[in-house]
């Protein structure tokens, strides 16, 4: 079952690289209204940091932004959990500056190859991606200052073993910062089986608590939720006015000690 919803999750970015758009975010193919402009500004971008990336890193995939909380510093080293087109590592790379890295993994190759054709388009030689899942880093042990993710662990089949892969690459005093979609209630039967809902971010997601708890037991401390909103589900799935308010965006940070 892992296998197949890997399958299905890399398929269906395959074809976002491919088109440009999003599945994961109202506005997209999930809706019929807004854009990726929009969508990434409803969920914390500025109009700065979209203008500050190359045509086509932002491909609106996103339900906040890390990066904006991950107080990043000048030569620190930062991995891109799911980094997509690129977006957030572009913005990574420019608050670490010359003497700091940014390291982006995926597992999608259409998403890797946009991703260093962005890289290139902008300048970015702080910037790498790599070609790996987030259940397994292609990443040394103790190297990383601050991890970022946004909108892609709850895409994991096995989030428990996500959570102590970054244990295991962060150094100590290193920080967690990530955005993510959690569940506030139960989905209905019918988004949970739906391919759409899964690549779209929405049917992998699990309760709150249970998010967190992995977090903890993984051996991060000092773990917060730095913002939480509603997420518009019954926007996007016409006929599921009972799955109002059942997802819940979430900022959450975690240092390891």
């Amino acid at each position: 079952m892992k296998k197949d919803i890997k399958k299905i999750v890399k398929e269906g970015y395959a074809k976002i690289a491919k088109k440009g758009n999003s599945c994961c975010s109202p506005g997209s193919c999930c809706s019929s209204s807004g854009d990726t402009r929009n969508i990434s500004k409803s969920v914390g971008y500025s109009d700065d940091e979209m203008s500050a990336v190359p045509d086509g890193a932002n491909s609106g995939l996103g339900c906040g932004n890390p990066v904006a909380i991950a107080s990043l510093e000048e030569g620190n080293v930062v991995l891109d959990l799911g980094s997509g087109a690129g977006f957030d590592a572009f913005l990574a790379a420019k608050k670490v500056g010359k003497t700091g890295r940014v390291i982006g993994v995926d597992m999608t190759p259409e998403m890797l190859e946009k991703a260093w054709t962005n890289a290139k388009k902008g300048g970015f030689e702080n910037v790498e991606f790599r070609s790996g899942e987030i259940e397994k880093l292609p990443v040394e042990d103790s190297m990383i200052n601050v991890i970022i993710s946004n909108c892609v662990i709850n895409l994991s089949p096995d989030k428990e073993t996500v959570f102590k892969e970054a244990f295991r690459v962060l150094k100590s005093g290193g920080r967690l910062m990530v955005s993510d979609l959690v569940l506030a209630k139960d989905l209905p039967k019918q988004i949970k089986e739906s391919v759409e809902a899964y690549v779209g971010c929405l049917a992998g997601a699990i309760k709150k608590d249970e998010y967190l708890r992995f977090i903890e037991k993984a051996g991060f401390k000092d773990i917060k939720i730095v913002s939480e909103a509603s997420y518009p589900i019954d926007a996007m799935f016409d006929g599921f006015k009972d799955a109002k308010d059942a997802i819940v965006s979430i900022k959450v940070s975690a240092v390891k000690r």
